[in-house]
Order: structure tokens, then sequence, then C-alpha cells
């Protein structure tokens, strides 16, 4: 467990800018990675579905579904994003248009994509940016294409979270009726 907590550490902070929250963030992150690992040791962990979305930097598209479905399901699905390539900080963009329907992600940060959490996911999303991920069986994999938000402002960048709602919104119907309603 020490090798976790310490790994999501110098893993987060060999990027960060920022190191006051360095910890808290660590943390979070290692807590994650733990039950990624549980989960794939056959420890049951919960039978809430759990969805992972990845896009290479985990600064924008993954953000925005991974709030999206959080803040729909209301606590049915368990929801993760990563990326093969993290950026520092989720893109500012992406922040204030999801600012715009309350949902905060002013705490959230960019994730490195591991073998573990994919294990551990029932449904793992790529955003259409080309990021690659390991392929296990009995998971559920999509590919979603999606115009990139990088370098947007945010009347461009709306109109991808918009796209991205609904898809979260029809994965939801399918995942966990009930919480669609």
């Amino acid at each position: 467990m020490h090798h976790v907590v310490s790994e999501a550490y110098r893993e987060l902070a060999s990027t960060a800018r920022v190191h006051t929250h360095l910890t808290t963030v660590a943390t979070r992150y290692a807590r994650e990675r733990l039950a990624d690992i549980a989960e794939n040791r056959g420890v049951p962990v919960s039978s809430t579905p759990e969805v992972l979305f990845v896009c290479v930097h985990n600064a924008g598209r993954s953000q925005m579904a991974a709030a999206l479905l959080h803040h729909h399901a209301q606590g049915k699905v368990a929801v993760r994003s990563a990326g093969s390539a993290p950026a520092e900080t989720v893109n500012p963009a992406v922040v204030e248009v999801m600012n715009e329907l309350g949902l905060d992600l002013s705490q959230e940060f960019p994730k490195k994509l591991t073998t573990d959490a994919v294990e551990a996911a029932d449904v793992v999303i790529t955003m259409g940016c080309g990021d690659a991920c390991p392929i296990f069986p009995g998971k559920r994999y999509l590919d979603w294409e999606l115009a990139d938000p990088a370098g947007q402002g945010v009347d461009a960048v709306r109109p991808i979270r918009d796209d991205i709602d609904q898809r979260v919104r029809a994965l939801l119907a399918e995942l966990v009726p009930e919480a669609a309603q």
C-alpha cells in the first residue's frame, strides 16, 4: 500500500506547478489506484458499474465526461478519468463551461492511465483522441469521436460539452436505466 501512495505522490509531483495541495490530491489518487488493485484481485469493492473515460492529456473531454456522468448518475455509477500523458492542469475553458452547469472541476487534476484502472472498469471510453489502452476480455470499449477543446475558448468548448452530455445521458440510460430518468 505504501508503494502505491509514494508512486502516486511522485507521479503527480513530477508535473505539478503548485504543490500546496499535492498531499491531498496524491492521497485521493492513491485511494483510486488501491481500489482498482483490490477489484482486480477479486476483492469485492462495489457492485456499481464503473466507467473510465480516457483522453491523452485528461484535461478536457475526459474530465467533462467524468463530471457529467458523476452528476447525472448520482452515485449509481463509479466514474474515473485518466490519460496516457496527463497535462499539468485541467483546461481553464473546460472548468469555466462546467461551472456554467454548476459542476466544479477546480479540485480535479489530470491522472495517469494505469492498467489497474482499465482492468477495474466495466466500460472504457476513449474520447476520439487516439489514446490507446490495454484490452481486457469482458470489458466494453467505446470511442467517442469528439472535437478537441485544447486551445479553444469557452464558445467553442460549450458545444463539445453539450455533445458529451448527450452521450453521457445515453450511456447512463443503458447502464442504469432508473438513474437516467
